[in-house]
This record gives C-alpha cells, sequence and structure tokens, in this order.
C-alpha cells in the first residue's frame, strides 16, 4: 500500500510541479514577505532589499509591532469592521434570496428559459467599473432612475451615494445585482442535481410546492448554500471596486471605508506600505477565523446525504 502511494506521488509530480512553483512564487513568497513588511514603515517607494540586504533593511525600517498597535487602537479599524458587518447584514440575505428565485426561474420549464439563462448572466460578465458607473448614474438623487420610479408612487427617494445612512444600501444593491446571476448559477446546478423521486414521493403524499421547497429543496441545497456562504462571505470583506467608483474616499462620513478600501489608500496613495501591509495580515485572520468558525458549524445544518 505504502509503495503504491509513493508511486502514485512520483506519477503525480510532474503535473503537480509547474502549479507548486507558481502557488510558492506568486502567493506564499509575497505572503513571507508582506508578513516582514508590516512590521516596519517602508514607504513603498524606498529601495527594496528586504532580499539582497535583510538586515539592513531591518534596521533601517524595523518598527515591531507599532502599525498593530495604533490599527487595533484607532477608532478606524472599528468603523470599518462596523461598516463591513452591515454590508454583510444586507447583502448575503438579499443576494441568497435573489440568487434562489433566479435558480429557481431557471430551472423551471417556462417559455423563453433559455434566453433567460443568457440575460441574466450578462451582469456577471459586465465590468465591475462599468457596472459600478451605470449603478452611480442609476442612484443619482437629481436623475437616478431608481428615484424616479420611487417618485412615481410618492416617494421622495434618498441621496443614495451622498448618505452616510443610505451609500451602504445603494452599495449592496449594486452587489446583489453583479453577483445573483454567478450564485444563482451555482443554486440552479445544485437543484438540477436533486433526484427528482423526491418530489413525485412528496407530491403523492399531498405535500404542495411550498412544503416540497422547505422539506426537499432547502436541505438538499444545504452543501451548495453553505459554499455560496463561504465564498460571499469572504467577497463581503474584499469590496473594492464598487466602493471606489460609487463612494471614493470612503463615503460620506467614513460610511464605506472598508479593509480593501483602506489598504490600498495607505498603501498607494499615503505610501504607507507597512501599515497597508498590517491591515492585510488583519484581514486574512478574520477570514482565516470567519472560515474556520463556518467550517465548525456546518455540521449542525448541512446535509450532505442524497
Amino acid at each position: 500500500m505504502k509503495k503504491t502511494r509513493q508511486a502514485g506521488w512520483k506519477a503525480a509530480l510532474p503535473f503537480l510541479l509547474p502549479s507548486m512553483v507558481g502557488f510558492i512564487l506568486f502567493s506564499i513568497l509575497p505572503m513571507i514577505t508582506q508578513l516582514f513588511i508590516s512590521v516596519t514603515d517602508w514607504d513603498g517607494l524606498s529601495e527594496l532589499t528586504l532580499f539582497s540586504d535583510f538586515g539592513g533593511f531591518m534596521q533601517q525600517f524595523y518598527v515591531g509591532l507599532q502599525n498593530y498597535v495604533e490599527i487595533f487602537t484607532s477608532k478606524e479599524l472599528y468603523q470599518v469592521l462596523g461598516n463591513t458587518l452591515w454590508f454583510i447584514v444586507l447583502y448575503i440575505p438579499l443576494m441568497l434570496v435573489a440568487a434562489m428565485a433566479v435558480a429557481l426561474v431557471l430551472n423551471s420549464k417556462i417559455r423563453g428559459v433559455g434566453f433567460l439563462r443568457v440575460v441574466y448572466y450578462i451582469p456577471v460578465i459586465t465590468s465591475w467599473v462599468a457596472g459600478a458607473l451605470i449603478w452611480k448614474w442609476a442612484l443619482s438623487p437629481q436623475y437616478g432612475i431608481i428615484n424616479s420610479l420611487l417618485g412615481l408612487v410618492g416617494i421622495d427617494g434618498p441621496n443614495w451615494l451622498q448618505s452616510s445612512q443610505w451609500a451602504i444600501p445603494a452599495i449592496v444593491l449594486a452587489s446583489v445585482w453583479k453577483d445573483m446571476g454567478y450564485f444563482g448559477l451555482m443554486l440552479m446546478a445544485g437543484l438540477q442535481g436533486i433526484n427528482r423521486q423526491y418530489y413525485e414521493a412528496a407530491a403523492i403524499d399531498g405535500a404542495g410546492k411550498v412544503k416540497q421547497f422547505f422539506r426537499i429543496t432547502l436541505p438538499l441545497l444545504t452543501p451548495t448554500l453553505f459554499f455560496i456562504l463561504i465564498i460571499s462571505m469572504i467577497s463581503s470583506f474584499q469590496l473594492f471596486p464598487q466602493i471606489m467608483i460609487m463612494t471614493p474616499d470612503g463615503g460620506p462620513g467614513g460610511s464605506t471605508m472598508m479593509l480593501v478600501e483602506r489598504i490600498y489608500k495607505y498603501g498607494f496613495r499615503y505610501y504607507e506600505m507597512g501599515y497597508a501591509s498590517a491591515y492585510s495580515w488583519i484581514l486574512f485572520a478574520i477570514l482565516l477565523v470567519l472560515t474556520g468558525i463556518q467550517m465548525k458549524l456546518q455540521k449542525k445544518w448541512v446535509n450532505y446525504d442524497d
């Protein structure tokens, strides 16, 4: 058995080696480099001699844990985390409902479903730059179509992107529009993998469509839903293009400051690369902990039985 396993590794190694080398060079090595930079006050403009003269570089720029201490003792980090939490609370439930609706429609046998399967995916393949500009226009308080539609039913639309109260909901709307097709495709694949005999047996027992959905569809979709929750949680902490285009400079009153947006600002606008690297490792730690918690909790609600 051991010899067979070793032979398998030897046979697979030539195929795995290119990917492993790329992973080490473009993922592991940059992470290690960033870890060292996070304990310095390197500005990103001075010559980076971390590899050629490690001792000299650290002697010149080393500040220890000062960057981390400053981040954790500042109000900014907690405002950023609060903004992110508010986005997650609004985004994930709305996105799941929208993606499920898309999946149920596209998995049905209604007329023209083939055309709908093409149209619904257009936002996913649309550039975030173009999509964010479209939404920035649509949410304009004077000329936007959303406030115009609200006005037709007697509702005075808010100043979406200029309001600290409504900026995050505006970003959520744009993000759900962009992502629901992607996650809807995953859910549709999950729906098509459910054995139709379950529904036939339930119908014979007198179960209606609603009961079938909650007793059969949802339980058997939990593996797909779990994967979507992992991906959407990670993407929620990595908001960047929609933030930068729709609400530059962190939005009104800092209401749309996010972790990746802060990393970009400190690294490439303020030239505090050590501070930005510390923020990056804090983001990594948060995602690692949250993913670990989700992996533990999945045992209580994810059903892997066919």
